[in-house]
């Protein structure tokens, strides 16, 4: 099966209109840390957050009338629900959204708040899907596959016909892949409109599907559903899409986690911009992979931003943690009266800020007539922890990193 560059033209004229032309801009700072020339594309600026709008509606606009009338179906916890569900009800196209059991309750609402009617059912994604398919056959609906699906595929392609049009000149495109679609149709239009460019592949560690499927071996699921890049957290990758992307592939990466933690951090910190594990995946193989791209003109995608607030706090304040800008220190010593309001008072005069405070009386490791405080500060950086430190130290109060 192949995928025309004409397939993605027409896509691109059929959707105009209806979804944002993001913008692909320059970051002087990421290009700096990453040591590449680095240009973002914000597909998490689209309505429902993320570039799945684009294949979603050039499936709908394709429908015949008398399809739309009787409506498709999907099966997605993600972004492709949102997006199809959106499209859907603009189109006056009825839509079912099956949804595994453990759906975060924020993307069921998100979902039935765009029109969907949402069926929840199945322990994971295999068993929503088959429930969609039989309901599909049930009620004579049309399915709409996430990604293993021409269609689909050519509307997502759209993403890189925008940003070469904006940046003719990338050398390397690192695209996420999870089932496929995207990097089959952003592979399909990038070495049509740029022969030289590459296009490299990005995975999570926990999930190689697609590097699995190259090696010809099962996949091994490492970490279960632990993985932060859930929306690329495929178990088996199309077998449409990898026939597509494939042939057009120069390399695939492996990412372990904290990458994409970081690759999250700096989108906050640096672009003041929302990004979900998977929307992170590009910078992450850039922070993970220095080498293979400095120097290089790399386009980067922010694919969604559907993060779970709670999540996103996480992530953030532990990132706080490996910049030793958080950091708990323990400290020892005698238990007599103002000795936490000496320690205090150091911290305070060195400009740290502290966040927490345990007394333990009982641990065993302490003397009888001592105390042990484990104390969570927070500083500029990991030089002004060593300066609040030393300062300790050379007080008599010898700290050490918990």
């Amino acid at each position: 099966m192949t995928l025309a560059f004409d397939d993605i033209l027409a896509a691109h004229e059929r959707v105009k209109g209806h979804i944002e032309r993001t913008p692909c801009r320059f970051s002087r700072t990421l290009s700096d840390i990453t040591g590449a020339k680095v240009w973002v594309k914000f597909e998490n600026l689209q309505f429902t957050a993320a570039y799945k709008e684009r294949g979603a509606l050039n499936k709908l606009l394709l429908l015949g009338e008398n399809v739309r009338k009787r409506g498709v179906i999907a099966a997605s916890a993600g972004n492709h629900s949102q997006g199809l569900a959106y499209h859907a009800a603009r189109l006056g196209i009825p839509v079912t959204i099956v949804m595994p059991k453990a759906t975060p309750f924020v993307k069921v609402q998100q979902t039935r708040a765009h029109g969907a009617e949402v069926v929840i059912d199945g322990d994971g994604y295999d068993e929503a899907s088959a429930t969609a398919r039989k309901i599909c056959d049930e009620r004579e609906l049309t399915f709409v596959h996430p990604f293993n699906d021409p269609d689909v595929m050519a509307g997502q392609g759209t993403v890189a016909l925008e940003m070469l049009e904006d940046v003719p000149d990338l050398e390397i495109l690192p695209i996420p892949i999870g089932g496929g679609g995207l990097i089959a149709g952003m592979a399909t239009a990038a070495k049509h409109m740029q022969r030289d460019i590459q296009v490299v592949g990005v995975e999570p560690a926990m999930f190689p599907s697609f590097t699995a499927r190259m090696r010809g071996v099962q996949m091994s699921v490492t970490g279960g559903g632990a993985t932060i890049a859930e929306g690329i957290a495929v178990k088996a990758v199309g077998d449409l899409s990898y026939a597509v992307a494939r042939p057009l592939l120069d390399d695939v990466l492996l990412v372990e986690e904290p990458f994409f933690e970081r690759g999250i951090a700096l989108y906050c910190n640096v672009e003041k911009t929302v990004v979900e594990g998977a929307g992170a995946a590009s910078l992450a193989a850039l922070l993970a992979y220095p080498e293979r791209f400095r120097g290089k003109k790399v386009g980067l995608v922010i694919t969604g931003g559907n993060i779970d607030t709670r999540l996103l706090a996480s992530v953030l304040t532990r990132e706080l943690v490996r910049e030793s800008r958080i950091v708990s220190l323990r400290i020892i010593g005698d238990d007599r009266p103002g000795l936490l309001a000496n320690v205090s008072a150091i911290i305070g005069l060195m400009g740290a800020n502290i966040i927490e405070v345990a007394h333990n009386r009982l641990a065993l490791d302490v003397p009888a007539k001592g105390a042990e405080f484990d104390v969570m500060i927070e500083t500029r950086d990991a030089k002004h922890t060593q300066e609040v430190m030393e300062a300790l130290r050379e007080r008599g109060y010898p700290p050490r990193v918990v």
